[in-house]
C-alpha cells in the first residue's frame, strides 16, 4: 500500500495558506480505495476453495479504509471552513474604515487630542487609578475614585495631563487588586492584512490585531 504524503493547501484572499492535514488526500484515499477492491478481488477468485480465507478479515480491512476516507473528507470540510472564516474577518474589516472601535490596549500614543475609553471591573474598588509610564519612565495617575463593578468611563486629556505626545504604557490599578485591560475608542483610517489576520490603523492607538476589538460604533 503506498505512503499518503500529498499536502493539500488553500489561499486566502489575505495571502495566508491554510493548510490540510498532509496524510490525507482525497484523492490518494480514493487509489487506495480501488487498489485494496482490486486486491480483495483477485485475492477472493484465486483462493483456495478448499481452505477460504476468513470474510471478517476483508471486513474489518475496508472498515478501516472507510474511516479513512471519513476523515479525509472531514479535514477537507474543516479545512473550507477555515477559509471561509478567514475570508468573512477580512471583509469585516475591511468595511471599519472610518468607523469607531473600541480596542483593549495596554499603550496609548498621545499627540494632542483627547482619547475616551473605559475599564471594566467585575470587584467593587475603594481606590482606582490609571498610571501613564512615558518611554522615559515617567508615570503619570489619572486619579478615578472609588468604583463599583461594571464599567469605568476615563478620558486621557494630555493637556489636562500636561503629557507631551508620545508613546504611554497603560497600567491599571485598584485596592482590590483587580487589574483589568483599558478599553479605548477610535476611529479606524487603515486596514491592513497580515499572515496572522487583518490589522487595523486606529487613530491614536496605533496598529491594533482585529481579535483586540472589543466593541464596534459609538460616538
Amino acid at each position: 500500500m503506498n505512503r499518503i504524503d500529498n499536502e493539500t493547501t488553500s489561499r486566502t484572499p489575505a495571502g495566508r495558506e491554510v493548510q490540510a492535514n498532509p496524510a490525507f488526500d482525497l484523492r490518494d484515499v480514493a487509489q487506495m480505495e480501488n487498489t485494496f477492491i482490486t486486491l480483495m478481488s483477485a485475492q477472493i477468485q484465486n483462493q483456495d476453495p478448499t481452505n477460504p480465507a476468513d470474510s471478517s478479515q476483508y471486513i474489518n480491512q475496508y472498515a478501516n479504509l472507510a474511516q479513512v476516507r471519513s476523515m479525509a473528507n472531514l479535514t477537507r470540510v474543516a479545512q473550507g471552513s477555515l477559509v471561509l472564516v478567514d475570508n468573512l474577518q477580512t471583509l469585516t474589516a475591511a468595511g471599519l474604515v472610518g468607523q469607531q472601535v473600541k480596542v483593549a490596549s495596554d499603550s496609548v500614543t498621545l499627540a494632542g487630542r483627547v482619547i475616551d475609553g473605559e475599564i471594566r471591573l467585575t470587584s467593587p474598588s475603594g481606590s482606582t487609578q490609571l498610571e501613564l509610564v512615558s518611554e522615559s519612565g515617567r508615570r503619570t495617575t489619572l486619579q478615578l475614585g472609588p468604583q463599583q463593578p461594571g464599567r469605568v468611563p476615563v478620558r486621557i486629556d494630555p493637556a489636562a495631563l500636561g503629557l507631551p505626545e508620545g508613546r504611554y504604557r497603560l497600567e491599571v490599578r485598584t485596592d482590590s487588586g483587580e487589574m483589568p485591560p483599558v478599553e479605548l475608542a477610535g476611529r479606524v483610517v487603515q486596514v491592513r492584512t497580515s499572515a496572522t489576520g487583518p490589522v487595523l490603523e486606529v487613530a491614536g492607538l496605533g496598529q491594533v490585531p482585529f481579535y483586540n476589538v472589543v466593541e464596534f460604533g459609538g460616538a
